[in-house]
């Protein structure tokens, strides 16, 4: 059986960007997953995944988080195992923000940002963020359970000017 048939079983996605100028603020941008129930799909997440969190299962983790930038290659990865997420939950919505600490930064201002979305190792989608240049905040990928009870993936690149709370709570509205 193909990967197309069976559905998507376990995902990685993984964010870089460069350090701020020297003597600059830093950069912090963060990977966040919001996990959704299946009698609710778009209202308000179960749960939320992010820096010093992982799921309760322990099937959504940010194995790597960065608070510059600095380092080669993708600064940030997250692991989804969403063929061993409970069948309560219907929907996974990944997105990505900026953190706001010192004046107001959107993804125009970082330098080198990408984000990919992978299973093994085929490349689901990856993103420069260029089409949401002047937004604090986007989602990058959604993840939906279909009847089957396999996993689909859906491209999304959606932009939010927004702070990182108020993202992750209408991220997936």
């Amino acid at each position: 059986m193909s990967t197309l048939n069976k559905g998507i079983e376990k995902v990685e996605v993984t964010l870089k960007w460069d350090p701020s100028p020297m003597g600059a603020p830093d950069h912090d941008l963060d990977i966040i997953a919001a996990t959704y129930p299946a009698d609710a799909p778009h209202g308000d997440p179960a749960y939320l995944v992010h820096f010093d969190s992982r799921s309760p299962d322990g099937t959504i983790a940010l194995n790597r988080d960065s608070r510059t930038g600095q380092g080669f290659g993708f600064d940030e990865v997250m692991t989804l195992e969403l063929d061993r997420l409970s069948d309560t939950y219907a929907r996974v919505v990944v997105g990505v923000t900026i953190q706001q600490g010192e004046g107001r930064k959107v993804f125009g201002d970082i330098e080198n940002t990408a984000v990919r979305v992978r299973e093994g190792y085929t490349d689901l989608a990856v993103n420069d963020f260029a089409e949401v240049a002047d937004a604090t905040a986007a989602t990058v990928a959604e993840f939906t359970r279909d009847d089957t009870g396999n996993w689909r993936f859906h491209a999304t690149v959606r932009g939010f000017d927004t702070d990182p709370d108020t993202f992750a709570r209408s991220m997936g509205h």
